[in-house]
């Protein structure tokens, strides 16, 4: 082959590495022999899909055959009346991950810049170097994101700003006081992106409405998803709360088809499950309360968490220590990507799971 097709690429896509996901139960099992796997890795909800949802993606395989309503029309309407936003605001995705790359591509190019967290969810850097843009990083607080480090990185070039709240991968938040005091220093020229991705497990009384502040804040964009409190991690949906012109343009270069008619009817059935969603908090809060308990009895540091998550310092380099977990048939998530080599993230899981990975990682702490 004579042709460098990299040398052809984009710029930013010459020097990006793909994301890497948790690893599959399926591969862990092939290349260990080993069953009754665990995963507690990728952030999903140990309940499964809502049975409601269930029954509506069976209902919807009779509609295979046609293409999906691009616009969304039934679920968009039905997000609009629960969370008092007009449909024009909306943006569908395929995942809240889709969303984030569509924001990059409407704003970014090699003469602008975007800022974020030393330690923001990785999708943020992949979208702006995707776009040929700079990435601007200010160095984190406590672990969380430093608002007025943020804010000083903003000058005439900056178009996008990335706020994940609850953090990923390392569960922090930000309280409404501080959020509205970073949009009021914010350029209105320059849009902040906040990732709500676990917005549904927190409970404190001080986390921001958001979408009380997209009516102060044109500027705004908010992102939600369906794939961790409602359980469709699978089927990829997620959406974009935006003043309309910025939903305008998002949609200018959303494929028409994104989100599938299964899809669709499981997240609007997902949605109007409240029984599930007040299981999925339950089940999260109690498996948060047995992991901190069992990190504070073994003396490990780990960061507090609102999330589905929680993030743990091992004794030293973290890789051997995920590498004897996965022998053991758990699979946890190795940060070291976001420079955190010490430090494994672990999903909430199911009670009898969570214990599984206790007793492991008891098992992995011991000296030999």
């Amino acid at each position: 082959m004579t042709c460098d097709f990299i040398a052809q690429a984009n710029e930013g896509i010459q020097g990006l590495q793909p994301y890497q996901p948790g690893k599959p139960i399926e591969e862990l099992e092939r290349e260990l022999g080993l069953s009754d796997v665990v995963k507690l890795a990728s952030n999903e909800n140990p309940l499964g899909a809502p049975g409601s949802a269930l029954s509506a993606y069976a209902a919807a395989a009779a509609q295979l055959h046609l293409y999906p309503d691009a616009g969304g029309f039934a679920l968009k309407s039905l997000l609009a009346e629960s969370l008092g936003v007009e449909s024009a605001q909306l943006t569908l995705g395929n995942g809240s991950n889709d969303v984030l790359d569509l924001l990059g591509r409407v704003f970014l190019d090699a003469e602008s810049s975007a800022v974020f967290s030393q330690y923001a969810f990785i999708v943020y850097p992949i979208a702006v170097q995707a776009a040929g843009a700079q990435a601007r990083i200010a160095p984190a607080k406590d672990w969380g994101d430093d608002l007025d480090a943020m804010a000083a990185l903003i000058d005439n070039t900056t178009r996008l700003v990335f706020i994940a709240n609850p953090n990923n991968p390392t569960g922090t938040w930000l309280d409404e006081q501080a959020l509205r005091g970073f949009m009021a220093a914010v350029p209105e020229n320059v849009v902040v992106v906040l990732d709500e991705a676990y917005c549904e497990y927190v409970d404190e009384a001080a986390y921001p409405d958001s979408i009380a502040m997209l009516a102060d804040y044109p500027n705004l964009v908010v992102t939600r998803t369906f794939s961790k409190a409602y359980g469709l991690a699978g089927l990829r949906v997620g959406y974009a709360m935006s003043h309309p012109d910025i939903a305008d343009l998002l949609n200018r270069v959303r494929a028409p088809f994104n989100v599938s008619v299964p899809a669709m009817a499981a997240a609007a059935a997902a949605y109007r499950d409240h029984e599930y969603l007040q299981q999925s908090r339950q089940v999260n809060t109690a498996g948060r309360e047995q992991l901190v308990a069992a990190f504070d009895e073994l003396g490990l540091p780990y960061i507090p968490s609102v999330g589905n998550f929680i993030t743990v310092e091992m004794p030293s380099d973290a890789m051997p220590y995920y590498q004897a977990l996965l022998e053991k048939g758990v699979i946890v998530r190795p940060i070291g990507v976001y420079g955190m080599p010490r430090h494994l993230r672990v999903s909430i899981g199911l009670e009898q799971e969570n214990q599984r990975f206790i007793s492991a990682l008891k098992e992995v702490l011991a000296p030999a």
